[in-house]
């Protein structure tokens, strides 16, 4: 089994102990604080089956059904999880204003805070083991599990300072509101992983700053008079690139293919730690006008 696919499984292992543990406490308690800790783990364990199932099928070979692979698995991934986190949010947002409304008093504060101790500590090394993976693997999946479970980490630490705060003041009103402060702090990450996803899978073209990048190499090789129908797009861990570039009609065609593989490796240089697609046209004469004057018709 791959290092990357190692990492899903303890995440996920570590999750799933995680949601046992809180939920159990959580409802045993009725602190509002460790049932959103504990839903928030539910999520975890969520998002580390989904990087899990997106590592496996995303890397398949492209084959007679999927001629593009099934890299798309990953955008579509984070859309779900964005969305299962959004409504999560909400669900704890509103367990917070039932308690407001009608308080209702704690227990078993001890062994609350107990398990998010324990909490805290397993959540670090888990950081601490997902870092080490995503360092040496340079995989974004990963990388984006370790991130997640950093905050996860400071969420912890907050939930366990308002146990501590509430057994010492026995002000049982910062439980709800710290309820719907972690409930809109998913809501604020959830927003940027929902967008990303579906600008992947509405094949958005790849930031202004990689394109002009992309330009500058074409444009130093000076065979090439001119270029058009510069297009991008990625697709989870994959980036495709496609381009129509303009030689001199007198050039050979193994010359021109020479400087389109020259370019090719360049532009590939640029995505290191993605798998690059890119298709080079060659034209001997710029028919970038006649082209649209037949799209329009």
């Amino acid at each position: 089994m791959r290092l990357e696919k190692k990492a899903t499984v303890v995440s996920t292992s570590v999750a799933a102990l995680l949601v046992i543990i809180k939920m159990t406490v959580g409802v045993l308690s009725g602190s509002i604080a460790v049932l959103a800790s504990a839903i928030d783990s539910f999520l975890d364990l969520t998002v580390s089956l989904f990087n899990y199932f997106a590592l496996h099928n995303a890397e398949k070979n492209p084959d007679d059904q999927f001629h593009y692979g099934r890299s798309k698995i990953e955008p579509l991934a984070a859309v779900i999880e964005g969305t299962v986190v959004s409504l999560s949010a909400l669900f704890i947002f509103y367990e917070a204003l039932v308690k407001i409304t009608h308080p209702r008093d704690m227990e078993h504060m001890s062994e609350s805070i107990a398990v998010m101790i324990a909490s805290f500590i397993i959540t670090a090394f888990l950081v601490t083991f997902l870092n080490y993976v995503a360092k040496k693997t340079k995989n974004m999946v990963i990388r984006a599990d370790a991130l997640h479970y950093k905050t996860d980490l400071f969420s912890n630490g907050a939930v366990l300072m308002a146990l501590v705060l509430i057994s010492y003041t026995a002000q049982e009103l910062i439980d709800p509101i710290l309820g719907i402060g972690i409930a809109i702090y998913m809501i604020y990450s959830a927003i940027p992983i929902i967008k990303e996803g579906v600008l992947m899978l509405l094949d958005a073209a790849l930031p202004e700053e990689d394109i002009e990048q992309i330009k500058t190499i074409i444009e130093s090789e000076p065979v090439i008079t001119n270029y058009h129908y510069l297009q991008t797009r990625e697709s989870g861990s994959h980036v495709f690139i496609s381009v129509h570039t303009v030689f001199n009609v007198s050039i050979s065609l193994y010359d021109a293919h020479l400087i389109a593989d020259r370019v090719e490796a360049k532009i590939k240089d640029l995505f290191e730690d993605k798998k690059s697609h890119v298709l080079i046209h060659m034209d001997p004469y710029d028919d970038s006008e006649i082209n649209e004057e037949e799209e329009e018709w």
